[in-house]
């Protein structure tokens, strides 16, 4: 059968990548085509020739209000040739990965042309915009889940949905820098044999500078108060250097390396990260963090307004409490990130109860396999 797949930022790459292995996997037929990155990329040339790929989506992550408008055209351009793409390859069925403000149109149209679309890793509509369900009945086939709060949500609003499991819990175990010594993680990167405190600010630009100059300023007070301490910021391997250089200035203690993310957070004493999915990653490795997040005003004005649950961090969502601090907008200040970072690092009894609750975390979130299993029930019900 042949799959078309959108996914639109990094973390979609990834859960995309293994979907496919999945496809391949359970329909030895597969013909995919798709919109993702470089995980996707190299799954695809593994198993076809040619160029399955349509567009990276480095071409297409935006970030707040501003972002979106900035890009309307060359979202309005993208969408153009999507469904043009889509209609020309005439698949058996579209499947999109998150990334709602895009995939929601692209679903309207597919839906419309008579193709069976399938949604993986639901758009978060129980976080805000619920109005979206009304899209999600009218225009989506069935809904893959990821979270286990979702699922009394999703039966509450009769939306059709599997629950497949994380597949993050797939990625970080499966990775090879979860077998990977600290010695031989530090000599790969050329990283100084050193402890060191991990900054994740996020893979879009907007997100990097918003967070890279708090980031360097709480580095600044903590070296100053712990010289024996390094920083390491895990760059998503979509950026280059010249997306954080501009930051760094002299800081011999600022190291940035690129696409190590799960080794940078598996070796690192805490981590301060940049709300998203590094966090939930974090939670699955097991290090201990505080999550920071700050927008532009007027973004973050709507958020509020909109905005339905406690907390903004997928872990804590799970857990229903704060496993870990989350400092936003104001809340997210060099003072702040540097009295949370002396409880993570000093304060054993307050890590420990951390930990008890990413034990909690992945119990919840269920076995290895979500990838495969999607791919599987995507097959049956198409079969069906």
């Amino acid at each position: 059968m042949r799959y078309y797949i959108i996914a639109g930022e990094a973390s979609g790459d990834l859960h995309g990548s293994n979907l496919m292995r999945g496809l391949y996997k359970e329909d030895p037929e597969a013909d995919i085509r798709f919109w993702g990155g470089g995980f996707m990329d190299n799954v695809y040339h593994e198993h076809q020739q040619g160029e399955g790929m349509v567009m990276d989506y480095k071409a297409g992550a935006v970030m707040g209000l501003g972002g979106v408008l900035k890009q309307v055209f060359s979202l309005s351009k993208k969408l153009r040739l999507a469904k043009a793409d889509i209609s020309a390859w005439n698949p058996d069925a579209v499947i999109l990965i998150d990334y709602p403000g895009f995939n929601f149109r692209v679903a309207k149209f597919a839906h419309g042309a008579g193709f069976p679309v399938y949604y993986y890793i639901a758009p978060k509509v129980w976080a805000t915009r619920e109005g979206r369900i009304k899209k999600l009945k009218a225009w989506v086939d069935r809904l893959f889940i990821v979270f286990p709060f979702e699922i009394p949500y999703f039966e509450s609003k009769g939306v059709p949905f599997t629950y497949v499991g994380n597949p993050l819990v797939d990625a970080v175990d499966a990775s090879p820098a979860m077998k990977e010594s600290r010695e031989t993680f530090l000599q790969r990167t050329g990283l100084p044999d050193a402890p060191f405190i991990a900054l994740l600010a996020g893979s879009r630009n907007g997100e990097i500078s918003s967070m890279m100059p708090p980031f360097m300023e709480f580095a600044d007070k903590w070296h100053e108060a712990h010289p024996e301490h390094h920083f390491v910021v895990a760059a998503a391997p979509s950026r280059t250097m010249d997306d954080y250089a501009k930051y760094l200035g002299d800081r011999d203690f600022v190291h940035v390396i690129f696409g190590e993310t799960y080794g940078t957070l598996r070796h690192a004493k805490a981590a301060v990260i940049n709300s998203g999915t590094a966090s939930l990653e974090a939670a699955i490795i097991g290090t201990p963090q505080v999550v920071t997040y700050r927008i532009d005003a007027i973004t973050y004005f709507l958020y509020k307004l909109m905005i339905k649950i406690p907390y903004v961090s997928l872990a804590n969502l799970i857990v229903e409490r704060e496993a870990f601090r989350e400092l936003l907008q104001d809340d997210f200040t060099p003072e702040n990130v540097f009295s949370e970072m002396e409880r993570l690092t000093m304060d054993s009894a307050y890590r420990e109860r951390m930990l008890s609750d990413y034990a909690e975390v992945r119990r919840l979130l269920g076995s290895v396999g979500a990838s495969a299993t999607a791919a599987r029930e995507m097959i049956s019900t198409l079969k069906h």
